[in-house]
């Protein structure tokens, strides 16, 4: 049994709120006239902290719907990249000293505090992004998942870029989790990464509930 007692435990999701682009709500029910409160909510399948699916770029029929949870967790590294400038691109150099101890199987999480930016223009204007190099090198490492804070690992406004390594890391076997927050708060280098998405029939992706178990010094 999981002793969380040792744990930190990080929420590395956004809320979804009015305030972000693709999420919408409204009330369905009322404690007054229904006896309940509840809320209609519509959903962009890419909005706030969410989940691609291999169907998001056609490099495979599979959908979020037939991730296994197992594929959905275990060990992630929090790789600290300085950004300086906008729209750039993480280069395998850029981490290579703190990828040294990755193993095939490993996560990665990609800690450049874009996340602050999350209800600014340039969130998605200006985001950082992964090179064609890193993303090969992920693939060839195996690595699981990959967790961005930008809402896309790829420039969103170039449909070349976006679907190139898009299709290179979904093709690779790795599954991208983007708009993750709270990795300002993690300490240890190394933590338990969990993503759950919504399990939506045939989706190409999903808003995720993604958290990460930092053990305590």
């Amino acid at each position: 049994m999981l002793d969380l007692s040792k744990y930190i435990v990080h929420d590395l999701t956004h809320t979804l709120s009015d305030k972000i682009a693709g999420f919408s709500e409204k009330s369905a029910c009322t404690m007054s006239v229904e006896g309940w409160n509840a809320k209609t909510l519509t959903i962009y399948s890419h909005a706030g902290t969410h989940m691609d699916a291999p169907f998001h770029f056609e490099v495979n029929e599979i959908t979020i719907d037939q991730i296994r949870p197992d594929q959905l967790m275990g060990r992630a590294w929090v790789l600290d990249v300085p950004v300086t400038k906008p729209s750039q691109l993480i280069h395998l150099e850029d981490v290579e000293k703190q990828v040294v101890s990755v193993e095939i199987g490993d996560s990665l999480l990609f800690r450049t505090n874009w996340s602050s930016n999350y209800e600014q223009a340039n969130y998605k204007t200006e985001l950082p992004r992964l090179s064609k190099e890193l993303s090969e090198w992920c693939v060839e490492k195996q690595i699981k998942m990959i967790g961005v804070e930008p809402l896309s690992v790829a420039d969103v406004g170039n449909l070349a870029e976006v679907t190139e390594i898009h299709q290179l890391l979904l093709g690779g076997g790795i599954t991208i989790i983007e708009g993750v927050a709270g990795l300002d708060k993690i300490i240890a280098p190394v933590v338990y990464l969990i993503a759950l998405p919504l399990k939506i029939g045939h989706g190409d992706g999903a808003p995720a509930r993604v958290i990460a178990l930092e053990e305590k010094a």
